[in-house]
């Protein structure tokens, strides 16, 4: 894993409160070189389908048509599970190498929809099948579901923290959110605990380029339970992490999980720290992150230090530095995302204008960056911002609440917790026309 931190601001005014942004960069390592015909690294895939009703034609032949080919894409030595719920829980593939696809193809082509939606009670019975197989290069879980879980545990508090147990014990949590009558908070909850991907897809080739996009990234892991801790220096108030990750905290020590990284796979994480005065002149050390993984496929476990400092100086040299853009466009960038994460907020709470004094908020904080000019690697990005907003703004004004919610929610927190990654390209950000578009026909 190459790591680098870059500060906004590295010289601080002696006795005089601030703030320093700290931009890190992790790459993680490239595919292990192999001969043509060395058998790839096994890796463990649990499928948790919603089977309920609502599923009935399109979207379960699609979800069904989706998980056949993946059943392809895998070698006979990876793991492979399925577990299909409703109101009730059927195991149908039983976790376990994919020694007879035969039998499991036809296995999965025989589901077929009924009843109402227990999902946590899918979920837990799709963890434990994870979890006995998973060993020690960990297993992915992949929740596909359409529809409100009314039935179970339904709290999406208790269901996050379900989930960030199971990934303590190696299982990360995905979740597809399929059509527009889903509960975006559960989907959301799980994908955030489970520091998985949180998806949403209308219509099935949707789906099926984001379960196929899921399982190239299991199979292109070269690093896994990255973490960073971040050690307070005495001299530091407190810290925040800006992107959407999972965070705990004992006292002067902050834990985020960063997840599993895919081969050259390049992620932001931006921390903010506070700190007051510092009395004395010279060279300070303001945090120590220290940086923890595996590496796949020899589950050999790395650690790094990065020390952060800065220096303290005279308030009259203070005053002529000059920050460093690309941290500041990255801080603007990620303030975006936590706009429209409450915007999805209230969006699913039925609060529309207190959505749109979000978006609004978002649309001219990416304007002034633009008009203040932003160093040319985040120019794309920002227009990307500029189009995403625009199209939340026309859903909202057009009462499409729930399209606008699941939109929100996925983007804001792509975009934030897997800061870097790429979507499938089949899975486009919708673009604005100049003129309010349609309200497409499902």
């Amino acid at each position: 894993m190459h790591i680098s931190a870059h500060l906004d601001v590295d010289v601080l005014a002696v006795e005089t409160d601030d703030q320093v942004s700290v931009m890190v960069e992790l790459t993680a390592p490239p595919a292990p070189a192999s001969a043509d015909d060395a058998p790839r690294p096994q890796r463990t895939l649990e499928i948790v389908l919603d089977r309920s009703g609502s599923m009935s034609g399109g979207r379960l032949d699609g979800a069904k048509a989706a998980i056949l080919r993946l059943i392809d894409r895998l070698d006979p030595s990876d793991n492979f599970g399925l577990v299909a719920f409703d109101h009730e829980v059927e195991l149908v593939v039983p976790a376990g190498p994919l020694t007879d696809k035969v039998a499991v193809r036809a296995a999965v082509s025989a589901l077929y929809a009924r009843g109402n939606t227990n999902l946590s009670a899918g979920y837990l019975r799709g963890l434990q099948e994870a979890r006995r197989v998973a060993g020690g290069a960990g297993a992915t879980l992949l929740l596909v579901s359409d529809g409100h879980a009314n039935d179970g545990v339904t709290d999406p508090g208790t269901l996050e923290g379900v989930a960030a147990e199971a990934r303590g014990h190696g299982v990360i949590t995905s979740s597809l959110g399929y059509g527009l009558g889903y509960d975006e908070k559960i989907m959301s909850a799980l994908a955030r605990g489970g520091a998985g991907s949180e998806l949403f897809a209308e219509e099935p080739d949707t789906a099926a380029a984001l379960i196929a996009g899921e399982v190239e990234g299991l199979l292109a892991q070269t690093a896994q339970a990255a973490s960073v801790q971040i050690r307070l220096a005495p001299t530091v108030r407190q810290v925040q992490v800006i992107n959407e990750l999972p965070v705990t905290s004992t006292g002067t020590v902050i834990l985020a999980e960063l997840g599993n990284f895919y081969a050259d796979e390049t992620r932001k994480v931006l921390l903010l720290f506070d700190v007051p005065g510092i009395a004395a002149l010279g060279l300070a050390e303001i945090a120590t992150l220290e940086f923890t993984w595996v590496e796949l496929p020899a589950l050999k476990q790395h650690s790094v230090s990065v020390p952060l400092h800065v220096n303290v100086v005279p308030g009259d040299a203070a005053a002529q530095r000059i920050p460093d853009p690309v941290v500041r466009s990255e801080l603007v960038y990620l303030r975006v995302q936590q706009a429209k994460r409450r915007a999805s907020t209230d969006l699913s709470a039925g609060r529309p204008q207190d959505a749109l004094a979000h978006i609004a908020e978002a649309e001219q904080a990416v304007a002034r960056a633009i008009a203040e000019g932003v160093p040319e690697r985040y120019a794309a990005d920002l227009a990307e911002e500029s189009s995403s907003l625009a199209y939340l703004r026309a859903q909202t004004e057009q009462g499409e609440l729930s399209r606008a919610a699941k939109y929100s929610s996925m983007d804001s927190y792509s975009k934030s917790s897997k800061r870097g990654r790429s979507m499938p390209s089949s899975v486009p950000p919708p673009q604005q026309p100049q003129s309010p578009p349609p309200t497409p026909q499902l």
